[in-house]
């Protein structure tokens, strides 16, 4: 079967994220799309507003419980830290032997893509499905790839950081998340 490999801190999940899932399942031909949420990612230091892990599993949890092909995964939390790209990949390759992965990335990653350990493997070895952001281009040299395909899916205009600040700010955030994530973030008092 082919998964998708969806990671991010999630921080919090949105609608866009579903949306993005739900693309990627017919653009790409995938049985399933896995949310692994991030512990820590190499390239970011760890801020403030980022919540406990298993808050935001919590929170992906809530969010995904009506779409049966997203699935909302704690696997990274289970590896050495910080969480590298290549290292998951290839653990999910062997612990899942049954499965071919696809990476989907956003394209603003793209631009930091070079620095990731091991992108040259993760090119060779794997699919990459990367879906265009507003604020960034897509690098001339992915052109050159065939493992990575630019997928044209529909965006939702906001951001984890966006709605971070709204909830702070006390503003509506239901537009633009799951109402379940809703609840649980009031219930929880999270980002306030």
């Amino acid at each position: 079967m082919r998964i998708g490999i969806f990671g991010g801190s999630f921080n919090p999940i949105h609608n866009g994220h579903i949306a993005l899932g739900t693309s990627m399942l017919s653009a790409m031909s995938l049985y399933e799309v896995w949310y692994l949420v991030s512990p820590q990612n190499p390239l970011k230091r760890t801020s403030a507003e980022l919540i406990d892990e298993t808050l935001r599993l919590r929170l992906v949890e809530a969010a995904l419980d009506d779409h049966p092909h997203l699935v909302a995964s704690d696997y990274e939390f289970h590896l050495q830290r910080p969480s590298y790209t290549w290292n998951t990949l290839n653990h999910l390759r062997k612990d899942y032997p049954q499965h071919q992965f696809v990476l989907i990335i956003g394209g603003d990653n793209l631009a930091n893509f070079l620095r990731w350990a091991h992108h040259d493997d993760i090119i060779a070895d794997y699919e990459i499905a990367v879906y265009p952001r507003s604020n960034s281009d897509i690098p001339e040299w992915v052109k050159s790839h065939d493992n990575i395909k630019v997928i044209d899916v529909p965006l939702v205009d906001i951001s984890s950081t966006q709605l971070r600040q709204m909830i702070r700010s006390g503003e509506d955030v239901s537009p633009y998340m799951p109402p379940k994530v809703v609840s649980e973030v009031e219930k929880l008092s999270l980002y306030r």
